[in-house]
């Protein structure tokens, strides 16, 4: 697979120490306008808090999560995103993780895949167990076009150099499925109501089956993309990166 038009990494950063000193407010508040050290230090004594995000400086904590419009589509995307997985050995799959992109930006993506640091991918671990850097694919799942993930998240997503960025709009029953080319994101277009990925071949998506809840139908269609010679390809370079 050529990584030709592969984002450049991001430059390392060291992994963040909490303070040594007393801090004045220890507690996550939405609005809250924060660095990403500070957010990072107060996440980290806030065990009980489940999801917050650092955007442009701003801490955003969403709503409690309702079934139809968010938890059952996360299920469905992270099945099959881990079936891709499954059938690709050497890529990464996160769920709901912290990504450090910048110093006023911390996002929690409901998924996202990682190719190999040797295969051009942006993203690294840090000490501290945190992600730095674009991943190769981000999920979100999103209630409508009006959502923060088709316009703040997508500017921040795309000036970082995330390659594949999917939002699932549940309420309008859409997905959108955006390539990074030259420095901007372009809708994917669909084959036959499949959409196939640039960044990872062979993980293809049956957006009709996957709106409509079937999971069956997903199943079948990415199995006819893991299938194609070219995934065959990408399994094999990714095979042999591992043995070196």
């Amino acid at each position: 697979m050529s990584t030709a038009n592969s984002p450049k990494s991001l430059p390392a950063m060291q992994a963040l120490a909490l303070p040594t000193v007393p801090h004045p407010k220890l507690s996550l508040q939405n609005g809250d306008h924060l660095t990403r050290e500070e957010f990072l230090f107060r996440w980290e004594a806030s065990p009980n808090l489940k999801r917050a995000e650092l955007l442009e400086g701003i801490v955003y904590m969403p709503a409690a999560v309702r079934h139809s419009q968010h938890s059952a589509p996360h299920g469905d995307i992270m099945g099959w995103l881990w079936s891709y997985r499954l059938a690709t050995p050497g890529i990464g799959l996160g769920d709901n993780g912290s990504v450090g992109l910048d110093e006023f930006t911390v996002p929690q993506p409901d998924a996202y895949l990682l190719l190999p640091p040797e295969l051009g991918s942006g993203a690294r671990e840090n000490s501290a167990g945190y992600l730095e850097g674009p991943p190769d694919l981000i999920a979100e799942i999103a209630a409508s076009s009006a959502s923060i993930d088709l316009h703040l998240k997508l500017k921040l997503y795309q000036t970082s150099g995330v390659p594949e960025y999917i939002v699932w709009r549940t309420e309008e029953r859409l997905i959108d499925w955006f390539v990074l080319q030259d420095g901007r994101y372009i809708p994917l277009v669909a084959e036959d109501g499949i959409l196939k990925s640039r960044r990872f071949p062979g993980l293809w998506l049956n957006v009709t089956a996957m709106v409509a809840g079937n999971p069956q139908g997903v199943h079948a269609t990415l199995q006819l993309g893991l299938a194609t010679a070219e995934h065959a390809a990408f399994r094999e370079q990714l095979l042999r990166e591992k043995k070196l």
